[in-house]
């Protein structure tokens, strides 16, 4: 097939978006490629049709775990073979699911970054026949981006395994020396390098900076005025369900989304929105990535964002359908000193860095020089109660440790239960016979869930309690009793982040904490939130703003954002005083007139504006008054 006839067999989709075609053929071509595609701009599809078209499979590398399993759910959906890989799953799942991508039909593997520091997976993938390598949210490699993930520097592990096979880069948003720094990082060949960057311009989104004490009451106002859908974003998880209380008050239907909820109840509350139930979902920056909901009216930041590259991402979740939406920021004094304070909290001290990896190794019970690559759920919140931390401080602690390859951190995910049969069948029927207590579960295993003799398949242990009508703890007593008798592998369910020690506790005269990139990274947030204050404060276009940050200096004014219509006005009212002023002269040049005779004769303003320049006039000495009369020389 072609790959347009791709693109209509599992997309349906008569035609691509502009690019996307330029940079699949760059891509097909053999090319390094690089490209800045606006949130939104159907990036996924960039590398899915070029890894379709060729034999072999796609390694795809991104950091959100959620956005991975989302994909890998829709290609399958799409009748696409995809895997992913990422922390939290079991080795057996894991070693199961490499050698299908080398022996099986699996066209996309998907692989969190951390699991490329795994030598496991890295000889597995030498095994592997691979036609393209796509890195998505490509900024994360790069020092100087807004998102810097340590474990993206192993990208790179991937060109020295497959030298020849091509890379494609992805982001929506990087400016110059990340751009330099994602080639250079990916060690793209210079003779086959490529660059495609769509203008960041939207033309259908209104940007609004508005200065405002009353928060709340405006918030209220500007969702009354705009209607539809949107989302709201502010600072932490208490104010997400603090603002949405308020909104359900005020007779908004509304609801909170952060990092903290289950799986579950994140996907209800994200169902409920994408499917208009909900009118406003008040969320932290945890909300919107993958989300396809092109009908989003308002985006609302209740705080300032901590970059530009961020905001512009979450605002550019409004009006993907190309109607008109608006990104409003509302701000006051306080906001821009929090912001300022935030950088402080941002980078703790290396004593308060090493006193954190000194409280895992504790949490953990972990002997001096044990741990390495060992795995293991993280609870932030316990961890900071028991040693008194802060939480703020230690979660930027725990990036420079990843930084400096201690440990690796992921997002908290939601994986339900798995199992898989480790004998045969015929071994199994002898095990059910030799163990009757266990013979029912395994009986309603079957049943329920089909054959688990290759694969892990997903279980629901309530499920199972109730058919078997037992409790739900006997269910997992049972299932357990299987795993110890190594009968089978069972992997209970999980929503919390993983954390992996890389190498064996250390004491803390031997932890090596690396001053100068603390010192360079503080840097960059430092011009970061610099690029913040300005664009908030500026009085040019904001849209105009926002793509010169971008290094994009050929955009024109919008014409719809606060500074625009606020320019317009200003124009608008100074054209019609010239004109007011045009009329009195003109109309005093044929002689003395009384002021109701002036007034009435003016066809242009209201009477109020008519007599203000009037009286303009007269102050500025260009019109006299003598008994009541207004006259000119």
């Amino acid at each position: 097939m072609t790959i347009h006839e791709i693109l209509l067999k599992y997309w349906q989709y008569p035609s691509f978006r502009p690019l996307q075609e330029s940079i699949i053929q760059s891509v097909m071509d053999g090319n390094d490629t690089l490209a800045l595609l606006p949130t939104g701009g159907g990036k996924s599809l960039c590398f899915q049709i070029p890894a379709l078209f060729k034999e072999g499979i796609c390694i795809v590398i991104t950091p959100l775990i959620a956005l991975m399993k989302d994909q890998v759910e829709n290609l399958q959906a799409r009748k696409i073979e995809a895997v992913a890989i990422f922390s939290g799953m079991g080795k057996r799942e894991i070693d199961i699911a490499l050698d299908n991508c080398i022996y099986g039909k699996i066209k996309f593997l998907y692989l969190s970054p951390e699991r490329l520091m795994s030598e496991l997976v890295q000889e597995r993938i030498r095994y592997m026949n691979v036609n393209l390598i796509a890195v998505d949210e490509a900024h994360c490699i790069s020092h100087w981006g807004y998102d810097f993930r340590p474990a993206y520097l192993q990208v790179s592990i991937l060109r020295e395994i497959h030298p020849k096979v091509p890379v494609l880069a992805l982001t929506a948003t990087a400016i110059a020396s990340v751009v330099t720094d994602i080639q250079e990082k990916l060690q793209f060949d210079p003779a086959k390098r490529r660059f495609f960057k769509k203008s960041f311009f939207r033309g259908n989104l209104a940007y609004m900076v508005l200065y405002e004490e009353n928060k709340m009451g405006r918030l209220l106002n500007i969702i009354h005025k705009i209607g539809g859908t949107g989302i709201i974003y502010v600072r932490n998880r208490r104010e997400t369900q603090e603002v949405a209380r308020y909104l359900i008050m005020n007779k908004i239907r509304s609801d909170y989304y952060h990092a903290g909820l289950s799986m579950p109840e994140r996907t209800k509350k994200q169902e409920q929105w994408k499917n208009n139930k909900i009118q406003a979902i008040v969320a932290t920056n945890a909300f919107g990535m993958g989300i396809d909901k092109p009908d989003v009216r308002f985006v609302i930041h209740l705080d300032l964002p901590e970059s530009l590259e961020a905001y512009y991402q979450e605002a550019g979740r409004a009006g993907r359908d190309g109607l008109p939406a608006y990104a409003t920021l509302l701000h006051h004094e306080e906001d821009h000193i929090r912001l300022k304070k935030n950088l402080e909290v941002s980078f703790p001290t290396v004593k308060e860095i090493a006193q954190v990896y000194f409280h895992l190794g504790n949490y953990y019970q972990l002997a001096y020089g044990a741990g390495q690559f060992l795995t293991l759920d993280f609870d932030l919140a316990d961890f900071c109660n028991k040693y008194q931390l802060n939480p703020k401080r230690t979660v930027h602690a725990l990036k420079f440790l990843e930084h400096d390859e201690w440990i690796t951190l992921s997002e908290s995910v939601f994986l339900p239960s798995r199992l898989r049969f480790e004998v045969d069948a015929p071994t199994l029927y002898r095990f059910q016979v030799e163990y009757a207590s266990l013979d029912l579960l395994i009986k309603t295993i079957l049943r329920s869930y089909g054959s688990a003799f290759d694969l892990y398949v997903e279980i629901h242990e309530g499920d199972i309690a109730k058919k078997m009508g037992i409790t739900y703890q006997a269910v997992i007593a049972g299932l357990q009793k299987m795993q110890e008798l190594e009968i089978a592998s069972y992997l209970p369910q999980t929503d919390k982040p993983q954390l992996t020690f890389l190498q064996g506790r250390v004491d803390t005269a031997h932890l090596h904490v690396d001053h100068q990139y603390i010192r360079e990274r503080k840097q960059v947030v430092e011009k970061q939130i610099e690029a913040v204050l300005s664009y908030v404060q500026a009085s040019t276009c904001r849209s105009s703003t926002l793509l010169a940050y971008f290094d994009d200096f050929d955009a024109t004014d919008c014409g719809i954002c606060d500074v625009c219509i606020k320019s317009q006005k200003s124009r608008s009212q100074e054209a019609k005083t010239t004109a007011i002023k045009s009329s009195i002269l003109a109309i005093l040049s044929e002689g003395p007139q009384k002021i109701r005779q002036i007034v009435d004769k003016i066809e242009v303003g209201d009477e109020g504006s008519r007599i203000e320049v009037l009286r303009r006039l007269v102050d500025l000495g260009e019109v006299k008054i003598t008994n009541g009369t207004y006259h000119i020389f």
